[in-house]
């Protein structure tokens, strides 16, 4: 009972401790809310279900990684029965054209950064830098 005070002041920092990152957030006038994503507009439905995509679309573009380099296998059958051909730029990009509104939008709002782009090409700077 003669520790109380030192208690509570401990149990009072360690609440200050674990709620900085919000004090922190809301200084800095971030938010936490998720970027809007630029959609395609004329295709509705991806080569696996959205949920998916959004959790564990670089797993799904790890293998087919594997499958081209390694197995040459280059087709892709979705759970509906849709045919697609393995290829980030062919495929993933033929819907989501503006790389920076979809995918950089949400990398950097994740704080990640892909490496699928030290070998792949943005066929937009391709097409914007000209022949």
């Amino acid at each position: 009972m003669r520790d109380r005070a030192v208690i509570i002041v401990a149990l009072a920092c360690f609440l200050v401790v674990l709620s900085t990152p919000v004090w922190y957030a809301r200084a800095a006038g971030v938010t936490a809310k998720a970027p809007e994503l630029k959609r395609p507009a004329t295709e509705k439905a991806c080569v696996m279900p959205v949920a998916y995509m959004r959790a564990s679309h670089m797993d799904l573009l790890m293998t087919w990684r594997d499958d081209v380099v390694r197995r040459n296998a280059r087709t892709w059958v979705s759970p509906d029965g849709k045919t697609f051909t393995k290829s980030l730029t062919g495929t993933c990009l033929r819907c989501h054209a503006n790389k920076a509104e979809f995918c950089d939008r949400c990398h950097a709002y994740s704080n990640v950064t892909p490496y699928c782009w030290d070998c792949h090409v943005d066929p937009a700077l391709i097409q914007r830098s000209g022949p």
